[in-house]
């Protein structure tokens, strides 16, 4: 085998680069916890609150901007909201000036976020936006910027200094702008009483979503998926289905659907050890277990997983029936694991 290209013969790491240690990293998060302590202690809140109030008011749409990394952070924060059902979106400062503004309207605020409060894209988009008749506000870390001069609202966000050896790289900043905006979407998710059905149904396909958006009825088998016998068919009869459908099981019913009882690949075992040849002329309803856990076709899905699960040992699926203990189908524990649950 030849050698590697130069430019991917590396250097190895103790070429270059100094190790480091278990002290050094400890003390660098200590560094950051006291930096992200001083803003938590020097914050005015009376001005968070005012600008919580504002975005809470708002009558139109609440738009987020910044460069550079405050523009990262000024982009998830909007989805954060976006994401809570609060009408929001992020609106590039140069993008904004090749047609983006046009998005902006008089019932709209723009929250502006930068560092510095210097930044000259924010500083070149203020008047453009002031012309759409946007409510302004500026979210700074520096003192008597020009931001402050120009914008309707602003928030001083504390800043001690960066963790960066040389107080230049915004990695302390940006922290604190992070966490004052989450922070201020959770308040107004409160405020506007989002229920826990509203988030999920901004979720859709998360975990979180499913959990409180599918029912037993949206993840069951039916019909024909079912595996399904009668009480007085023989065991040795019914093997095709009760290995074909996937279910593990047989469920037996009567002649009007209603459900007798279970019989699973488990106790096909058990009958053949305990019967030997006797298993042939055992009917299924003679070995099946006739008080099985069942379930409704309204019941939460994730519902379905914690009965699965219950003492006094777990089941791999349950029966669905209706109020009047009519069978219509069958949740099985893989099912569910497959939708995400």
């Amino acid at each position: 085998m030849g050698s590697l290209p130069p430019f991917l013969d590396l250097p190895s790491p103790d070429a270059k680069f100094q190790q480091i240690d278990q002290t050094t990293l400890l003390n660098l998060f200590k560094s950051q916890q006291n930096h992200l302590n001083y803003f938590f202690q020097n914050l005015n809140l009376s001005q968070a609150l005012s600008f919580t109030q504002t975005l809470l008011n708002c009558n139109g749409t609440i738009f987020f901007s910044g460069v550079g990394k405050s523009g990262f952070v000024a982009n998830k924060i909007s989805q954060t909201l976006i994401s809570l059902g609060i009408r929001a979106g992020f609106l590039s400062p140069v993008d904004a000036l090749h047609g983006d503004i046009g998005a902006l309207s008089a019932s709209d605020i723009l929250v502006l976020f930068s560092k510095s409060g210097n930044t000259e894209e924010l500083l070149r988009l203020v008047p453009c936006a002031k012309a759409k008749g946007a409510y302004l506000v500026s979210v700074t870390s520096v003192e008597g910027n020009a931001l402050t001069a120009v914008c309707d609202m602003n928030v001083h966000l504390p800043l001690e200094r960066e963790l960066c050896p040389f107080d230049l790289a915004p990695v302390t900043s940006t922290a604190i702008q992070m966490v004052f905006g989450d922070t201020v979407a959770i308040a107004l998710m409160g405020a506007r009483n989002l229920s826990k059905e509203e988030y999920a149904a901004n979720h859709p396909a998360g975990r979180i979503g499913k959990s409180l958006i599918f029912k037993v009825k949206d993840v069951m088998k039916k019909q024909n998926e079912l595996p399904i016998c009668k009480e007085g068919d023989l065991i040795m009869d019914q093997l095709v289905e009760l290995t074909s459908k996937g279910c593990g099981c047989l469920l037996v019913i009567d002649e009007e659907s209603h459900l007798i009882g279970t019989f699973t690949d488990g106790d096909l075992r058990r009958t053949l050890k305990a019967s030997g040849e006797g298993i042939f002329k055992l009917t299924v309803g003679e070995m099946c277990n006739r008080n099985p856990r069942t379930i409704g076709p309204d019941a939460m899905a994730v519902e379905a997983m914690k009965k699965m699960e219950s003492p006094p040992s777990p089941v791999q699926f349950l029966p669905v029936i209706k109020d009047d203990n009519i069978l219509i189908g069958i949740v099985t524990l893989h099912g569910l694991v497959s939708a995400g649950l």
